[in-house]
């Protein structure tokens, strides 16, 4: 393979990096979307996301176990770090 043909595949595999890339993120900001509306209508209908390792996560936040209650947290979500921490936060 010439150079030219290789400085042709790596472009052509470049050019569908960044175009996969910017599809997962017209995913993610599309999901997120769905995400806070659907809280806007359980937030309207009074319901609460029932979350059976709850009382766990209180449990740890109370003993001073913020890192281990994060992770608790995001097994039984599947939460992200920073919506976690966040969560955490709030409870204590």
């Amino acid at each position: 393979m010439d150079i030219v043909g290789f400085l042709a595949l790596a472009l052509a595999v470049v050019g569908g990096i960044v175009s996969i890339g910017s599809r997962i993120t017209q995913a993610d900001q599309r999901l997120a979307r769905v995400e806070r509306k659907l809280d806007l209508i359980m937030e309207h209908l009074d319901l609460r996301e029932e979350n059976p390792r709850m009382d766990e996560v209180l449990a740890l936040v109370r003993e001073g176990k913020k890192i281990h209650a994060i992770k608790v947290y995001r097994e039984s979500t599947g939460a992200g770090l920073k919506e976690a921490k966040e969560a955490v936060d709030r409870l204590g």
